[in-house]
């Protein structure tokens, strides 16, 4: 049997149908789903060459063409990894772990130091002479499995030492930590359940040599200075009043006095 079609622009077209059935087409947009769908029972349609189709078309013909569609698509559901599978399976650093060193300062231009004698890091306003106080930071970038393009993931080592910044709770909520990393190679191989991860950020770029540095054990937590002058750099939620915004750009060149903290 022909069956005849006409367009908007009164163009005709013939095809070979099976009896007892016309195609139409619709103009209300199809979704992906209905088009693979709509595929398959074509295809199904044409390939029946070993059985001749039947002159009629019964409704429950329909049904078990889609019911098999269905069970086709929680099949191949069932196939794909979700993004957590994929956090737990695929280890997080890139084969290859190189450290950049980078000058930070916060919203406020003021830099970073470690306070002698003890392991806290302070955000302080630093007058001429003071340049060996300053702390850089190494970053390594890891792989990034999450589906956001604006940030990466990164461990943070003060430049010229073994210290880390690392998060993990101390107490009832999340808190920032230097740690000496004896071995910087245990850091080659982070995956999401070792407790290597406290050691992990995620750097979310906000402007032109801007960023915010996120805990990725705890998502909502961020690296943050006080509004006053010498105080210590804590974990925040994003409603507090403090900075969370630093300006972080590569080191041009040598710093004096590296390592001398």
């Amino acid at each position: 049997m022909e069956s005849r079609m006409t367009s908007n622009k009164s163009e005709t077209w013939s095809s070979k149908m099976p009896e007892g059935l016309d195609l139409e087409i619709s103009q209300h947009p199809l979704k992906m789903k209905s088009v693979v769908n709509l595929i398959i029972a074509l295809e199904r349609l044409g390939s029946s060459s070993t059985e001749p189709l039947s002159t009629e078309f019964r409704d429950e013909n329909l049904i078990n063409m889609m019911l098999e569609n269905i069970e086709l698509w929680e099949l191949t559901l069932r196939r794909l990894p979700t993004v957590t599978d994929l956090y737990k399976c695929v280890p997080l650093p890139s084969s290859e772990r190189t450290e950049h060193p980078f000058s930070v300062t916060d919203s406020e231009k003021r830099n970073l130091v470690v306070v002698p004698n003890s392991m806290e890091l302070h955000a302080v306003m630093l007058q001429g002479g003071a340049e060996c106080r300053k702390v850089y930071l190494d970053m390594s970038t890891y792989v990034n499995l999450e589906p956001n393009t604006d940030s990466e993931t990164v461990t943070l080592g003060i430049r010229g030492t073994n210290f880390y910044l690392s998060c993990y709770k101390d107490g009832d909520k999340p808190t920032l930590h230097l740690e000496t990393v004896e071995d910087k190679d245990s850091l080659s191989n982070i995956t999401s359940d070792s407790n290597l991860v406290r050691f992990l950020f995620h750097k979310h770029i906000t402007g032109r040599n801007v960023s915010t540095l996120v805990s990725v054990p705890f998502s909502s937590w961020y690296i943050s200075t006080a509004p006053e002058n010498n105080r210590p750099v804590a974990m925040c939620l994003s409603s507090a009043q403090r900075h969370k915004t630093f300006t972080i750009q590569p080191l041009k060149r040598k710093p004096r006095c590296e390592g001398q903290i």
